[in-house]
């Protein structure tokens, strides 16, 4: 059983252990999962109380009458230990402090440069990790040289292939360690051998898995649950957190949520499992939730940038411009060169209808970070909107190769080709989204128009894929209301008014009116008159003469009809009787 403290003694050794490897990112999560354990009240300081405060309240919303069914352990997980390494037996000298101190600078090649002759493990990671961004350095200048900052290049990490041959060489002889191991599986990932890269990163992250660099490398790794199922993973606490956010990624939103439910046994505080929460709760499009634990961890973490670009989507999606207004101006103040920084403040000038300012945001996100996937997206949406679809192409193109699972991409491509008057493009890349998000009405729908473009011409195709956006929970309606009419089109009255029925139905419960409404009433009122069910045409007839214009008088017309029918005689309104 693996208690509190053992995991809070596991990560404080963890991050002096990754901090000296200059691996700062792992570090840094590693130190926020660790003042995420809930203090013993009888040892916690008031600033430990201070700062884990803020988070309970939002574990206490989500946690209790709509928490995931899932074991919640009581002190701690019944896992198998895993001992720390220890450190090598050569202590490194000043040499290695000094190649630490070239590496924080980022003078990466100085620092490999002076650990040339030091055979420790420990100094050879380092090493070799220099050298690899080093090459990702200059890989990343040669690029702006030749094809500016934002354009493609075929510019190489040239450090790849000696890296390669040393960190192999290394493994053959058993003198590599969890942290080689883990720099390997990189190598091996960027040479294009998934792979290996995909068994080296796991053999790291058995040997020592509080490294969360190495769980992420693997996890991009991880494109389908086949793949991911397969890996012969250590059972550590560890694990928990790799599964919860692979589950995320494969859209497996409901696991993920459950495994993140089960963490928080011990991690009652951490902003990191909430931001994840968070970010699940988005793609399940419950945007009311999420803008509650973003507020919540604003409130915990004035100053935090990281996940704030997903925040400000949703308060873009609610039109909430107030908000958005004062979380750009946050994030200008906190950090304004930060990709996030950028978005947000894109999306600030979209939400105005300022596409020109937001596109200029959205470049400047993407300059900062080129593989910033969400930037390139929004910067599609936004050529969208001035209606020039070649860059909003290539925008979604450069989405898909930086992320070829994502929908949001594929879904926009459709988008713009379906404006340029080519639906079977569009089709194949509503296909692509729908593979990725089968779930999502929206897609259903897209896909549906397209059959119905008179290119195509599959009404057929389009009932199967407006019957897939009903079954997937369409909040708009769009799917029932055309379901109803093209069933009318194929002359399919009985089908018609069942859809029509449906659809007033769900205008009703929402307190909905407007023209769809009056078209299926007067459907109705018809179809059933003519059917002889006169008591339910009465009653749509009746709601009828609550507006005004054409259909009126049609309701009036109808309710004579349906009169004379039930009497067997003519109706004695005045202009019946002959001048």
């Amino acid at each position: 059983m693996v208690s509190k403290e053992s995991c809070r003694n596991e990560i404080r050794a963890a991050i002096g252990q990754l901090s000296e490897r200059c691996l700062h990112s792992a570090a840094k999560w590693a130190g926020e999962q660790l003042v995420g354990i809930e203090q013993d009240p009888s040892n916690s300081t008031p600033s430990n109380t201070r700062f884990q405060r803020g988070s309970s309240s939002i574990r206490r919303r989500f946690s209790t009458n709509e928490s995931i069914s899932t074991p919640q352990p009581s002190v701690g997980f019944s896992q198998a230990a895993t001992p720390l390494p220890e450190e090598d037996e050569v202590i490194d000298g000043d040499l290695y402090r000094l190649a630490k101190s070239y590496f924080n600078c980022r003078e990466y090649r100085r620092a490999s440069h002076v650990l040339r002759d030091q055979m420790s493990k420990k100094s050879v990671f380092l090493r070799c990790y220099s050298l690899y961004l080093a090459g990702e350095k200059r890989k990343e200048e040669e690029m702006i040289e030749l094809e500016g900052s934002l354009g493609k290049s075929d510019a190489i990490n040239r450090e790849l292939v000696s890296l390669e041959r040393e960190l192999s060489a290394l493994k053959r002889t058993g003198e590599i360690d969890s942290f080689g191991l883990y720099l390997y599986g990189v190598v091996l990932k960027e040479k294009g051998n998934e792979t290996l890269a995909r068994a080296s990163l796991v053999e790291s992250v058995n040997s020592y898995p509080w490294n969360w660099n190495a769980w992420s490398e693997l996890q991009s790794l991880c494109t389908s649950i086949e793949i991911l199922n397969s890996l012969n993973l250590s059972n550590h606490w560890m694990k928990e957190f790799f599964l919860a956010s692979a589950y995320q990624e494969l859209r497996m939103h409901t696991e993920s949520l459950a495994k993140y439910e089960y963490l928080q046994g011990i991690f009652s505080f951490s902003n990191y499992i909430q931001a994840q929460t968070a970010k699940a709760q988005y793609s399940l499009r419950e945007f009311d939730q999420v803008e509650i634990m973003f507020e919540d961890l604003l409130r915990n973490d004035p100053y935090r940038v990281e996940d704030m670009d997903l925040y400000s989507n949703v308060l873009y999606a609610k039109e909430a411009c107030a908000a958005l207004s004062y979380l750009a101006h946050k994030v200008f103040l906190t950090d304004k060169y930060r990709p996030e920084s950028c978005c947000i403040i894109g999306n600030y000038y979209s939400l105005k209808g300022q596409h020109e300012k937001a596109v200029m945001y959205f470049r400047r996100a993407l300059k900062l970070n080129k593989k910033y996937l969400s930037a390139w997206t929004l910067m599609g949406h936004e050529y969208v909107e001035m209606k020039n679809t070649p860059a909003a192409i290539d925008a979604y193109r450069r989405a898909v190769d930086i992320n070829p699972c994502d929908y949001r991409a594929w879904y926009g491509l459709g988008q713009a080709y379906e404006m340029m008057g080519m639906p079977f493009y569009a089709l194949h890349y509503f296909r692509k989204s729908i593979f990725f998000l089968p779930n999502d009405s929206r897609l259903w729908i897209a896909m549906a128009k397209c059959y119905q473009t008179e290119q195509i011409y599959m009404l057929e195709e389009a009932i199967k894929c407006y019957k897939r956006a009903v079954s997937c929970t369409d909040t708009e309606g769009i799917a029932l209301n055309q379901l109803a009419k093209l069933h009318q089109k194929l002359g399919r009255d009985e089908e018609a008014a069942v859809y029509f029925e449906k659809d007033v139905e769900r205008m009703d419960s929402e307190g909905l009116e407007g023209p769809n409404m009056l078209e299926a009433l007067v459907f109705l009122a018809t179809h059933f008159k003519t059917h002889k069910k006169f008591e339910e045409a009465e009653v749509y007839c009746t709601r009828i003469l609550d507006y005004s214009g054409p259909e009126k008088e049609k309701a009036k017309s109808l309710l004579r009809g349906i009169r004379m029918e039930k009497t067997g005689f003519p109706s004695m309104d005045m202009e019946h009787f002959p001048l």
